[in-house]
């Protein structure tokens, strides 16, 4: 009997500690993510290059009336392909990182809908924007001047008494407080 109990006890040990596991595999490897994230390398002059504009043209086709600057780590384009207006960014090796399009608070998914409703009834709601991440580039995105992992979110700009936040809202409708932004 005492055997039975003492290997009882020492299986349910060991299931504990695999049950953990996983858990903690996965801190390590968010902790190992943000430790491995390279800084951003800083464009050189002011002139968007010939590289940027020809994988634009790969990417999105020959469109007119595309508009180029350069931002510190991007070449940017704002463009409008099908009626929507979008803006691309290409990192330091011309290659995309992603796009911004501007939407409305009927885009997001249902439950961050009813969230910000529920949540924040005292803000309007000021712009929303999606990032589409390119999943084959790691670079990341520089939104409301952090940078950020790769992913597609959305982003809701509300206000209130003269007071903007941004949400971050995943595809999936969870939303988090992003930022405050200054006046």
């Amino acid at each position: 009997m005492k055997k039975l109990l003492i290997l009882s006890v020492l299986i349910l040990a060991i299931l504990a500690t695999n049950a953990q596991e996983p858990l903690a595999s996965k801190k390590g490897v968010k902790k190992e993510k943000k430790s491995e994230r390279k800084a951003l390398r800083k464009l050189e002059g002011t002139e968007v290059s010939y590289q940027s504009k020809q994988a634009f043209i790969a990417d999105f086709g020959d469109v007119p009336g595309a508009s180029w600057r350069r931002s510190a780590n991007f070449d940017e384009v704002t463009f409008t392909k099908n009626g929507v207006a979008q803006t691309a960014y290409y990192d330091a090796d011309s290659k995309l990182v992603g796009t911004v399009t501007e939407k409305t608070f009927s885009d997001l998914p249902a439950r961050a809908r009813d969230y910000i409703t529920l949540k924040y009834p005292n803000y309007n709601i000021d712009k929303i924007i999606m990032f589409d991440d390119n999943e084959e580039n790691d670079t990341d995105m520089i939104m409301y001047g952090y940078q950020i992992d790769d992913q597609d979110n959305y982003f809701a700009e509300l206000t209130r008494n003269n007071q903007t936040i941004v949400l971050q809202i995943t595809p999936e409708g969870m939303v988090s407080f992003f930022t405050q932004l200054k006046k």
